[in-house]
């Protein structure tokens, strides 16, 4: 599944094409109709963790952003090249939820967008799947036979005929999209930004409080709620950097390994982030590996929480050494 840096790229991608009208939809879905989207102008385009954000509205609806819609775009465009590494957080926070449990958002049905489609911001959420993707201007290929042994092009799950001359601007596969309310900014916006390990706004107090829950660490790291857009490669890559073992509960980390694994989850996407931006590949250190980068063989189990998603852990025996009770004298949290 896309994690946070691969969203921040397809917002990137459709940002051009913010301002245009759609001119022609094609494509497939089983949750939405495509020709609600026919005729509608993209209004604005935003990625929040792991959800890319489009909105729509009439094609003669006025154009242009508020003022609090321009300073959040700004905002979103600096976290994309300067994260908010190491900035502090403030007081108040939620007792931990599940891990991967997503913010829920109001739903529209199809047919109730399009007939709001006159007000500022009808938002379309999309959660891509495990291989959901975005592209400008072409289709992606297939690189290997299908279980049928034909060499078939993905089909997309929609794309946009838009924007003259016969631009594509827009294809995705394999995710999940719901219109959202007809709000100017996408709902519970300030409640996404704070988690976005991404963003300008993440809240690092409320993220190291997080990690003070008494799960495995490897099952927080993928609490949504706090740690948008942190998914299974960040996890296994981050904990290996921290040098801290994915089931050691999170209650037994003193706050100085708290704040480094924070300080290596900001780092490491914002450096994935970068290397995409540049066109280069992903290197990981243990995820899928055998060895780490010092030859220590490494172990491989899938950890969840019960009732929950399962996910595939590698890490090293040597370099991430399990933590006991009465291993160490943890630090109180402050602030």
């Amino acid at each position: 599944m896309p994690e946070g840096p691969s969203v921040r790229k397809f917002q990137l991608l459709t940002s051009p094409f913010v301002g245009q009208v759609v001119a022609k939809v094609g494509g497939s879905s089983q949750k939405l109709n495509v020709n609600d989207l026919n005729a509608l102008r993209l209004q604005d385009s935003q990625a929040h963790g792991k959800n890319l954000y489009l909105a729509f509205v009439a094609a003669e609806a006025p154009f242009g952003p508020t003022a609090e819609e321009t300073a959040q775009q700004r905002e979103a465009a600096c976290g994309a090249c300067c994260p908010a590494q190491g900035q502090q957080g403030q007081a108040g926070v939620p007792h931990p939820h599940s891990q991967d449990e997503e913010l829920q958002e109001p739903q529209h049905s199809r047919s109730e967008a399009p007939e709001a489609a006159e007000g500022r911001g009808n938002w379309l959420r999309i959660h891509f799947g495990l291989f959901g993707s975005v592209r400008a201007n072409e289709f992606s290929r297939a690189n290997r036979a299908n279980k049928r042994g034909d060499w078939k092009d993905p089909v997309p799950r929609y794309f946009l005929f838009s924007f003259p001359p016969n631009q594509i601007c827009l294809c995705w596969v394999h995710h999940q999209a719901s219109w959202l309310q007809s709000l100017k900014m996408p709902p519970c916006l300030e409640t996404v930004a704070s988690s976005d390990i991404l963003s300008v706004e993440f809240h690092r107090g409320r993220a190291l409080r997080a990690l003070c829950a008494p799960d495995p660490i490897c099952y927080t790291l993928l609490d949504q709620r706090y740690f948008s857009g942190l998914g299974n490669i960040i996890k296994n890559e981050i904990l290996y950097l921290a040098r801290i073992h994915p089931l050691t509960p999170g209650s037994l980390l003193a706050l100085c390994d708290r704040e480094r694994l924070l300080d290596c989850a900001v780092q490491f996407s914002s450096e994935w982030l970068h290397n995409k931006l540049q066109g280069q590949g992903l290197h990981p250190q243990v995820y899928q590996k055998e060895q780490c980068p010092l030859g220590h063989p490494l172990m491989k189990g899938t950890f969840g929480p019960l009732g929950g998603f399962k996910r595939l852990t590698w890490w090293c025996p040597q370099c991430q050494p399990v933590v006991l009770p009465g291993d160490g004298d943890p630090s109180p949290v402050t602030g």
